[in-house]
C-alpha cells in the first residue's frame, strides 16, 4: 500500500462496540489503519456504502487449513479465500492438522514458511501439546509462546500424529501455562467414556444413532467437569473449544479464567438432522438431541459461552460419503458461512442486541487471544478490517460455489438474510461480491499476541 493511500467509506451504517444502534458515519482509512470517523469525510478514493452496514471484520478463531501435510482436504489459500468470502478477516489455525504438528518451534517455523505465501486473510497460529510431545512440553511451550496465541490439547484424539493427554499430563500443562501467559485450549470429550461406548456401538451397527450413542451429551459433560476442576486447581486460563452440549457449557458459568466457544452446526442442527443429512453433518463432538440448540443460543446470548468459531475442517467427497458412518470423515467447511449464519440467525432472527453480536463475532475472540489492541472493533488507530453487508439481500448456500476445497456442507440450500458485498483487510478490499477474491496469495499477515 502506498504511503499516501487514503480510502473513504461513505454513507454506511456503522456497528460500533458497546452501542445499541448503528451510526450513520463515514470512515477514513490511511496506511491500513482507521484514521478518522466522522461526518462528510471525502477523498480521492471513495466507496459509497449507501444502504450497507459496516461491521468490524469477523474473527474465526478455530480453523483447520491442513497445511502442510493434508492439502488433499484443504490448504491455506483455499481456506483463507473461503474465510474472506464470509467476512472473516482473521483466522487462527490449529496445530494438530499439519505434518509435522506445531508442537515445537522448528515445526512452527516450517509451517509458517509455507503458509505465509498462501493466506489472503490475516492469521494467527495455535501451538499444541500432544501425547507424543509431552516429554518436552516445558521447553516447547517456552519456545513457542512468543509465536502462538494459545496451546491446543485433547482429552480424546483420532489423530495418530497428535494423541491425547491424560488428566495428570493436562494438569501439568495447565500449571505451566501460567509461566508462558497463553491459554490452554481443550477438545473436551471423556476418553474412557467414548472408547467404551464406541466399542459397544460398533458391534450394534452403523447407523447415525450408533455414532451419536458413542459420544453423547455425557461424554462432553464429564470432560468439561474434569477440565474445569483441574483449571481451577491450577488457577490457569482454559478455553473449551466447540462446545456441543448445553449442559457442558453451563459448567463455565461465572468462571473468570475459563471460557468457551460453540459452532454454527451445534446452534442449528440436532440428532434428527444428522439422520436426514448424514455425512455432511458428521463432526466430533456430534450434534445433540432436539432442544439442545436453543439452550446453546441462550448461553451464548447470556455470555456463558463467549463466541462462535467454525471449526472449519473439510474433506473430499469420497471421505464424506463412505459406506459406514464410522469411516466418514468428521469435519465440515465452515469459515465461509460462520458470519453470514450468525448475522441471519442471530442478529436478525433472534434479535441479538448489536453490542452482544459484535462480542460474539469479533470482540471476544480478539480479547481472549491478545490482539484486541489491533483488531476486533471499529476504532481509530486499529486495523481497517471491515465487512460491508447489504441487509436487504438474501442468498442461498451452494457448496459447489465455495472457495474452500470442501464443497459438502450441512447448510446446503439454506437461505440466509444479509449478503456480504465486500471484505476489507487493513484498508484493502480482499473479497468483492462481483469480482471475487481480488488480492493475491500471501496478502494475509501473520499475527502474534501483544506481549
Amino acid at each position: 500500500m502506498s504511503k499516501g493511500f487514503i480510502l473513504i467509506i461513505k454513507n454506511s451504517q456503522i456497528a460500533f462496540s458497546n452501542e445499541s444502534d448503528l451510526k450513520p458515519l463515514d470512515v477514513k482509512i490511511q496506511e491500513g489503519k482507521i484514521s478518522q470517523i466522522g461526518d462528510s469525510l471525502s477523498g480521492e478514493n471513495e466507496i459509497d456504502a449507501t444502504g450497507l452496514i459496516l461491521f468490524p471484520g469477523a474473527i474465526d478463531p478455530h480453523v483447520h487449513f491442513d497445511e502442510p501435510g493434508y492439502t488433499h482436504r484443504e490448504d491455506f489459500y483455499h481456506g483463507s479465500c473461503a474465510a474472506a468470502s464470509g467476512g472473516i478477516t482473521t483466522v487462527i489455525d490449529m496445530p494438530c492438522t499439519s505434518i509435522p504438528p506445531v508442537t515445537n518451534l522448528e515445526n512452527l517455523k516450517n509451517k509458517l514458511k509455507i503458509i505465509q505465501k498462501k493466506s489472503v486473510v490475516d492469521f494467527g497460529l495455535f501451538g499444541g501439546v500432544s501425547g507424543q510431545s509431552f516429554e518436552n512440553y516445558e521447553n516447547n511451550m517456552n519456545e513457542l509462546s512468543e509465536y502462538v496465541l494459545g496451546f491446543k490439547t485433547y482429552f480424546i484424539s483420532g489423530m495418530e500424529t497428535f494423541s491425547r493427554l491424560d488428566y495428570s499430563q493436562f494438569l501439568k500443562v495447565l500449571q505451566f501455562s501460567n509461566r508462558v501467559h497463553r491459554p490452554i485450549l481443550l477438545h473436551a470429550e471423556d476418553y474412557n467414556f467414548v472408547k467404551k461406548e464406541e466399542s459397544l456401538e460398533k458391534k450394534n451397527g452403523s447407523d447415525w444413532i450408533n455414532y451419536y450413542n458413542s459420544r453423547p451429551e455425557n461424554a462432553e459433560i464429564l470432560a468439561v467437569k474434569s477440565a474445569v476442576k483441574l483449571a481451577e486447581q491450577a488457577n490457569a486460563n482454559l478455553h473449551i473449544v466447540h462446545i456441543g452440549t448445553a449442559e457442558a457449557g453451563e459448567l463455565l458459568s461465572d468462571k473468570e479464567k475459563i471460557t468457551g466457544e460453540t459452532a454454527p452446526h451445534y446452534l442449528k442442527f440436532n440428532l434428527d438432522d444428522l439422520r436426514k443429512i448424514g455425512g455432511a453433518l458428521k463432526t466430533a463432538p456430534v450434534v445433540k438431541k432436539k432442544g439442545n440448540s436453543d439452550k446453546l443460543w441462550k448461553l451464548l446470548i447470556k455470555g456463558t459461552i463467549d463466541f462462535v468459531a467454525s471449526d472449519h475442517a473439510p474433506a473430499p467427497v469420497e471421505n464424506k460419503n463412505a459406506k459406514s458412518v464410522w469411516d466418514i470423515y468428521s469435519g465440515i467447511p465452515g469459515a465461509g458461512t460462520l458470519f453470514p449464519y450468525l448475522y441471519s440467525e442471530g442478529f436478525i432472527k433472534r434479535e441479538i442486541k448489536l453490542d452482544k453480536f459484535l462480542k460474539i463475532v469479533s470482540e471476544n475472540a480478539a480479547k481472549r487471544y491478545g490482539f484486541f489492541d489491533r483488531k476486533g472493533s471499529i476504532e481509530v488507530g486499529k486495523d481497517a478490517d471491515l465487512i460491508l453487508l447489504d441487509p436487504s439481500k438474501k442468498w442461498t448456500v451452494k457448496g459447489e460455489k465455495f472457495y474452500s476445497k470442501g464443497k459438502i456442507t450441512p447448510f446446503e440450500n439454506k437461505t440466509f438474510q444479509g449478503r456480504i458485498i465486500k471484505t476489507i483487510i487493513r484498508g484493502k478490499v480482499v473479497y468483492d461480491i462481483e469480482k471475487g477474491i481480488v488480492q493475491k496469495a500471501g496478502f494475509g499477515e501473520y499475527l502474534k499476541a501483544k506481549k
